[in-house]
């Protein structure tokens, strides 16, 4: 007989976790956000440098990062990183890549872009398409978040939820997760920083680059602290997207691909017997 059949244990139960519009929107997000890392790693290959303040070019040295070549003494070309000053050896992957025989200068390889070519056209249409749809997404999860209680629930935080931190830590890095009703702590915290800073931080920079949004909003890019600036927060913000969707994934993959693929395609979850009571 199964633990959920014998006397004094409780059977695990399966719930209604995600409204239709948390799932409807969270694989639109998924969507766009490919798309708008890919092209915008095109985009980036059309002048591969960051740099910080209002100007760019050879004649200010406010450049983070840049990626390109160089030709070495025996004939080769090597890719090179150059972040903050140090360079670093990246031939293959940064600054000059491709199949053998067909490399090219280039910031980020072929295989990372859309298109795979050079086309900075192309790029910018596909972007500009998907980032608007982001934000219209964006804006129907938050109304719908609102008048549901999701945001309120299961995205910010409480005094309760910050007190359990530290066990919540611990108990990830033991790798034992619990399946509960609602969010843990350390799962609000990072939705609430990806849905309610990173994404917003992401479309108004993106917006700033915008000379019609200069026009229009002129003391959006002030905000940032120039163009150039704008574009760096810009950057740095789909690196810190990137990081996020790849712990989230390791995160689905060890507490059990299967109950949270689920919960986000039917909405229905199967939680720990010990939670059942929970509200």
């Amino acid at each position: 007989m199964s633990d959920a059949l014998r006397p004094g244990t409780t059977a695990s139960q399966v719930i209604k976790r995600q409204s239709i519009w948390t799932r409807l929107t969270h694989w639109v997000w998924v969507i766009c956000l490919f798309f708008l890392l890919l092209t915008g790693l095109q985009i980036f290959n059309a002048h591969p440098r960051l740099y910080i303040g209002q100007q760019s070019g050879f004649e200010f040295s406010n450049s983070i990062l840049s990626m390109g070549a160089i030709r070495n003494p025996d004939g080769s070309i090597s890719g090179i990183t150059t972040i903050f000053g140090h360079q670093f050896d990246t031939t293959g992957i940064f600054g000059y890549s491709g199949p053998e025989g067909q490399e090219r200068v280039r910031g980020f390889p072929a295989w990372a872009t859309i298109p795979s070519y050079q086309d900075l056209g192309t790029g910018r249409v596909v972007h500009f398409f998907f980032g608007w749809l982001l934000v219209g997404t964006m804006f129907i999860w938050f109304v719908a978040s609102l008048i549901n209680g999701h945001l309120r629930r299961d995205i910010i935080p409480t005094a309760t939820d910050i007190k359990s931190l530290p066990s919540d830590v611990a108990a990830h890095a033991r790798l034992k997760f619990h399946h509960t009703r609602h969010y843990n702590v350390l799962q609000k915290l990072s939705y609430g920083i990806v849905l309610l800073i990173l994404f917003p931080l992401i479309v108004l920079t993106g917006l700033s680059m915008s000379p019609g949004m200069n026009s229009a909003w002129p003391w959006l890019i002030e905000i940032f602290g120039g163009r150039q600036t704008a574009r760096t927060i810009h950057f740095i913000t789909m690196a810190l997207l990137v990081g996020f969707f790849i712990v989230h994934i390791a995160m689905v993959l060890l507490a059990g691909p299967l109950n949270t693929m689920r919960s986000m395609i039917t909405g229905k979850y199967r939680i720990d017997p010990e939670t059942e009571g929970e509200k």
